[in-house]
């Protein structure tokens, strides 16, 4: 790593998502509602597709970011899941402890690149990645 990475960060470059993969099915189902956050948001994004929906990590995880939501069309931010659901603020920081800590689960996980609406984002097909988040928003609004 060079000084002036070390000053700056360096901007890892993953390989494109490959044409065909369950991923880019995945994002395909999601793409209005994703390319909407990416034209709203000026954060790095990182998505994890899912079944019909996508968890997207803004910013920089695993030490400061924020959560969207892409289901039933829509997104929900962690801000609306705290509306909505009435947590606290110390829920909403263990929610956001306990998703930190998926995201460090997944470090070996192989990372893409892809552009949705115009702008270059990282994706994180992973399915146990996926499955503890999941289980994490499960927990914390039922």
């Amino acid at each position: 790593m060079g000084l002036l990475d070390k000053i700056f960060g360096s901007k890892v470059k993953y390989p494109p998502l490959p044409a065909g993969s369950e991923a880019l099915v995945k994002l395909d189902e999601i793409k209005a509602p994703l390319e909407e956050l990416a034209h709203k948001v000026s954060d790095h994004l990182e998505v994890v597709p899912a079944e019909h929906e996508a968890f997207v990590f803004l910013g920089k995880p695993p030490e400061n970011f924020g959560v969207a939501w892409i289901h039933d069309g829509k997104i929900t931010s962690l801000k609306d899941i705290a509306k909505e659901h009435h947590l606290s603020q110390v829920e909403v920081g263990e929610l956001i402890v306990r998703l930190g800590e998926a995201y460090e689960h997944a470090s070996e996980t192989p990372r893409y690149s892809a552009e949705i609406g115009g702008k270059q984002m990282v994706v994180i097909p992973s399915k146990g990645l996926e499955q503890e988040v999941h289980q994490i928003m499960a927990n914390t609004l039922h």
